[in-house]
């Protein structure tokens, strides 16, 4: 069953995805860009919806109240797909920074180009992150945004020790805004590079924002210790819920470490 219900949830998935932008294209391409965030939004709320009738997994996102007004950087932890598409519907205006070849893309790199999300070319790490920085800036001139990067670069295992890049850290002193660290444990149901979705509650907890004016060192301690403390109760909840999903290795240990047995 479990099986049957990720192949279908999956089809779903990416049946939605092809079929929305094909329907809601006219409309995206000529409304102006802020109202054209209806669809990715619509998008991503309807997938959750389609998650939860169809793989039987609902999405508890708490915290809003967190959010402040204007320009701010959240800073999600990244285990799964869920969690490019979860936030954004909280945000009014989005800011991704993507590989530039996704602009490529049919349609997708259309739709990217439209909410005039932030290119990045592969090569030299210093040039990327000053090319990134200046960009970014220049889309918060323009209006505030929200731009959503990941700490730690790539997905990692829940239970994984934590591993951020000193990307976060630039873009915090350079862009003089808030960031609000995001906590959750997704990767316990939408498992990275793994077919099979576990049914329960994805719980998500936007933080309080770390306002600017920080030191470097200070700043990323507070991002790592905060983050990795709700991420650490969020996993205990997980383990010790009515329908616990399976724990991967990385999970298992962490949680031997913070004394609680399976």
């Amino acid at each position: 069953m479990l099986a049957i219900r990720s192949l279908a949830f999956n089809l779903a998935f990416y049946a939605s995805l092809i079929l929305q932008m094909l329907f809601w294209t006219p409309f995206y391409f000529l409304a102006p860009r802020h109202m054209a965030w209806f669809v990715p939004k619509f998008w991503a709320r309807s997938s959750a919806w389609l998650y939860e009738k169809i793989a039987g997994t609902r999405s508890e996102i708490t915290g809003a109240e967190n959010l402040p007004e204007g320009s701010f950087i959240l800073a999600p932890k990244h285990q799964s797909f869920w969690d490019a598409i979860a936030f954004f519907p909280y945000l009014d205006d989005p800011l991704y920074i993507l590989k530039r070849e996704l602009q490529w893309i049919p349609f997708f790199g259309w739709y990217i180009m439209k909410m005039r999300m932030i290119p990045v070319d592969r090569g030299s790490r210093s040039k990327a992150l000053k090319a990134v920085v200046a960009a970014t800036k220049a889309e918060m001139a323009r209006n505030p945004r929200q731009l959503i990067i990941y700490p730690e670069g790539t997905r990692r295992s829940p239970g994984a020790e934590p591993a951020y890049k000193w990307g976060i850290v630039e873009l915090y002193c350079q862009l003089g805004v808030p960031v609000v660290p995001v906590a959750h444990v997704a990767g316990l149901y939408w498992p990275r590079r793994k077919f099979l979705r576990y049914p329960g509650t994805i719980k998500a907890r936007f933080l309080k924002p770390i306002e600017p004016g920080l030191g470097r060192e200070e700043f990323i301690n507070r991002l790592i210790s905060e983050t990795e403390a709700a991420c650490d109760q969020l996993l205990i909840e997980a383990a010790r819920s009515q329908n616990p999903p399976p724990m991967p290795p990385s999970a298992v240990k962490r949680l031997a470490e913070l004394g609680v047995s399976l």
